[in-house]
């Protein structure tokens, strides 16, 4: 392993000289060329100042690596970047710029680039060194083979770009087709979800009833899209005397199995109820029928009766929020019947409450989504009021949801929400 010197004042001599030992070596032109630039920019600041630049480079032949160090006077290299050079530096220093590039060893007999040039102080040190490396050594010619290497390496570059960007307009066109049927495929599930969901609610929900004397309606709106039906139920049937019984359930949680609650207690009011149970008794006899399949069943209970053909209401409350009653004169007031939901200690109601309906009275039963979206049940209380006065005369069907989209303006605490109107409008 032999190392080689040569002192250049010139950038003309320091690029004939990298330029010579890189052919020596065999360097392929395009990285020839990067070598010569990056040397030329190195040394740049230190020649034009007049001072002169050291070439040093070594062969390795055990490793096949050539070591090129350019070395100048103390700052003479100036703010050099190693990434920034056309050919990456290995090794930067405030007077070194290092490269290590692999190689072939240099012909049998070559002599060194400027082997000899160095004895005439007087003349640029490399101008000759291209003489020594061989005498087919034509600068212009060589430089000429690296612009075409470098050509040839752009229009390669430009070429595969070329190729890559058909690639990918090629897969931007086949993923764009692949969102086409998965948005179609999506439209088509929630078609299919959709229609699944109202299913499930129109099975959930009691058929329609007809009461001379009474026009009800009802809005529900689960607390989210994920879990279409909740602890939130409602019952309604005419019982053997003519009364219409209604119920309003809301069992703890949310989702299907919040909904199983509510259905095991609508069933076994239902069916209390057709057997002639006082009202007052029902809550605590739903409680005493669950309980042993269920120990985990809790919800609160709003039971209503009322008698189509004179307008009488009787309620029973099981930890339920009250119902709200508006007269035909705009006057509003909440019915507060006592009681304690199933689940709850001593579940049942106490004495029921009665009132007597007038014609264009309207009666809201709820559940506690419609008055505490905004976590404060006290206000929300007084903004039902306010709700159920600015749609008291609108058509009944169009009341319960009109005052749940009221009410939901704002929501900080999402919930179930139900809400059933009945009207009084006598015989």
């Amino acid at each position: 392993m032999t190392t080689r010197t040569l002192t250049c004042a010139t950038t003309a001599g320091l690029t004939r000289a990298v330029r010579a030992l890189a052919r020596e070596h065999a360097l392929d032109p395009a990285v020839r060329g990067r070598l010569v630039l990056s040397a030329a920019e190195a040394a740049g600041a230190a020649l034009r100042a007049g001072r002169e630049t050291v070439l040093e480079w070594t062969y390795a032949p055990d490793e096949g690596v050539l070591t090129v160090v350019l070395r100048t006077p103390p700052g003479g290299t100036g703010p050099v970047a190693a990434a920034d050079l056309p050919m990456a530096a290995d090794a930067v220093t405030g007077e070194e710029v290092v490269w290590r590039l692999p190689a072939s060893p240099p012909p049998p007999g070559s002599a060194a680039p400027g082997a000899d040039a160095g004895a005439d102080a007087g003349e640029d040190a490399g101008q000759d060194a291209g003489q020594d490396a061989g005498q087919d050594f034509d600068e212009a010619a060589l430089a000429a083979e690296e612009l075409r290497a470098v050509v040839a390496a752009a229009d390669a570059l430009t070429a595969e770009h070329r190729r890559l960007k058909d690639e990918l307009a090629e897969t931007n066109s086949g993923v764009l087709a692949l969102y086409v049927q998965l948005d179609e495929r999506d439209e088509q599930l929630r078609t299919a979800h959709g229609q699944t969901l109202r299913e499930l609610e129109d099975a959930l929900r009691p058929p329609p009833i007809k009461a001379d004397g009474l026009e009800l309606a009802v809005h529900y709106e689960p607390a989210g899209t994920d879990a279409p039906t909740g602890g939130d139920l409602y019952d309604w049937f005419v019982l053997p005397d003519g009364t219409v019984h209604i119920t309003i359930v809301d069992a703890l949680g949310h989702g299907v199995t919040s909904t199983r609650s509510a259905l095991n207690v609508t069933h076994a009011v239902r069916t209390l109820a057709l057997e002639g149970h006082r009202l007052q008794s029902i809550v605590g006899r739903t409680d005493e029928i669950l309980r042993p399949f269920d120990r985990s069943v809790m919800a609160t209970v709003l039971l209503a009766r009322i008698d189509p053909a004179t307008g009488e209401l009787w309620l029973a409350n099981g930890s339920h929020p009250p119902a709200l009653l508006l007269r035909r004169d705009g006057t509003a007031r909440y019915l507060e019947a006592r009681g304690r939901g199933i689940g709850f200690p001593l579940p049942g109601s106490e004495t029921p409450l009665t009132e007597r309906l007038a014609p264009g009275d309207l009666l809201l039963l709820y559940t506690d989504g419609l008055t505490e979206s905004r976590r404060d049940p006290i206000e929300g209380e007084k903004r039902l009021i306010e709700a159920a006065h600015k749609h008291l005369q609108s058509p009944t069907e169009e009341v319960p949801g009109a005052i749940a989209e009221d009410m939901h303006t704002v929501i900080l605490h999402p919930d179930d929400t139900l809400a059933l109107a009945v009207r009084f409008t006598g015989q």
